[in-house]
């Protein structure tokens, strides 16, 4: 066996893999020796026919497998033992390589072009992000407690409809005459008098019982979200639904808010012995502003990899790039589609692929086992009610067990693998960039998002 190399270029190399018989040979006998022992052959006893004609038959398919098994094993091995950091993967030149007979010939030469990474550094210099920070105002803390009484209040049956009630019954569509459209929707909904987009409407609904019946423009009385979620359709559909409708009703709910106390200080933040109502307020600001971290991280991160994507200016392998990428055999990678793409799409995918390389030198962001499996236990713990007799070590090791499942099936926890590598790589740019931390309204952070 022996692997060399020839540079083409200051990315590119032919990588040459000779191939002598006694790098195969011990394989080939032994496969031809089991070969034998378990052929039936037409005039011979199982296991009886000569090596010979066990030879004539197998033979040439064994020796083929046995040296593209050697070529692919060495071949990848050279290439960890030499540190080279490919792009895509070896291609055979099959014009270097020539015609191959696994029934005739004994030694073996094969050609590989191959694409090597270019040198280069993560310029942070060069990266100006600040990190956008939502105020959360006195108002977002109001709205957010009155989520939360509401969420935890109790719900009550009155007999006639007030404001802010929920409504149940049978909707039917009507045609511009105002009566029952033939084909038309009729179906069983709720709708939520909260939502109620015009408030000049709200005496067509008030002291409404059971049984009675109203008459009213879906699309002007309710939002798109409400009108999709009752009529079970898409956004596109529930935004041309413009016809009247006709509600009789079956049924009223009413929610009544929780009393903002001892008891539902401890229901929505369990073991913080929240005091008073301004001690609460201030956990419910710390609870948005957490909540806020998240969307801030992620703009950040979105900021920073742009800007590194920009500002990588180190050459790539296009030609030997764009043919791997045509070779994979996938129906939308035709030359022609590489090419036209290849700007917009394949070279920014391309660059973050080696930044993110550099980035794993410098701390790891791809998320452990250890870290998957922690953050869903934090997730089972939040939601846990411990078994009678239960000691705390008991619990944990159940939680402990029961992540671990969970966790085991990746498929499962995508999600959780994408937030963790987000938290992480948001870690690692804030560790570099020390950025200047930018205060704004919610209004101008989803301008700034939507750039």
């Amino acid at each position: 066996m022996n692997i060399t190399r020839e540079k083409l270029s200051d990315l590119e190399l032919c990588i040459k893999v000779d191939i002598e018989e006694n790098d195969y040979k011990e394989t080939v006998t032994k496969q031809l020796k089991d070969y034998q022992k378990k052929a039936t052959v037409p005039g011979f006893r199982k296991g009886m026919a000569p090596m010979g004609l066990i030879q004539r038959m197998y033979k040439g398919a064994i020796v083929g497998d046995a040296v593209q098994n050697t070529l692919n094993t060495s071949l990848f091995k050279y290439i960890d033992d030499e540190k080279l950091h490919i792009l895509g993967m070896p291609m055979s030149n099959d014009e270097k390589t020539g015609t191959v007979d696994f029934e005739k010939q004994t030694a073996f030469t094969f050609y590989f072009d191959v694409a090597v990474a270019p040198e280069f550094s993560v310029e942070w210099d060069k990266v100006s992000v600040v990190y956008n920070q939502i105020k959360v105002t006195a108002k977002d803390v109001d709205t957010e407690i009155n989520n939360i009484v509401n969420r935890y209040g109790k719900f009550e049956t009155p007999e006639a409809v007030a404001a802010g009630d929920i409504m149940y019954g049978k909707l039917v569509e009507l045609d511009k005459k105002g009566a029952k459209k033939e084909g038309g929707v009729e179906t069983f909904v709720s709708l939520n008098l909260l939502n109620l987009k015009d408030a000049e409407m709200m005496p067509l609904f008030e002291g409404k019982k059971a049984e009675d019946k109203v008459v009213f423009n879906l699309y002007k009385a309710f939002p798109v979200a409400d009108i999709e979620r009752a009529l079970h359709v898409d956004n596109a559909a529930a935004k041309k639904f413009k016809s009247d409708v006709e509600l009789t009703l079956s049924g009223i709910s009413r929610i009544i808010p929780h009393e903002i106390n001892d008891e539902l200080f401890e229901m929505v933040l369990p073991g913080q012995k929240i005091k008073d109502e301004a001690a609460f307020r201030k956990a419910i600001q710390k609870e948005i502003e957490k909540a806020n971290g998240e969307q801030s991280d992620y703009l950040f991160v979105n900021q920073v990899r742009k800007a590194l994507v920009e500002n990588f200016t180190a050459p790539l392998p296009e030609n030997f790039l764009k043919r791997w990428f045509a070779s994979r055999g996938e129906k939308d990678m035709t030359p022609e589609s590489i090419e036209a793409d290849w700007a917009e799409k394949y070279v920014p995918s391309l660059k973050w692929e080696l930044i993110e390389s550099k980035l794993e030198e410098i701390q790891p962001v791809e998320p452990t086992s250890n870290q998957i499996v922690d953050y869903i236990k934090d997730i089972l713990r939040r939601n846990d009610k411990p078994e009678a007799g239960e000691t705390k070590e008991q619990t944990e090791d159940r939680l402990e067990k029961a992540a671990r499942s969970i966790a085991a099936d990746r498929k499962n926890v995508q999600q959780v693998i994408d937030r963790l590598y987000a938290d992480n790589l948001a870690k690692l740019f804030k560790d570099q960039l020390k950025p200047t931390v930018e205060k704004v309204s919610a209004k101008d952070f989803a301008e700034r998002a939507n750039q």
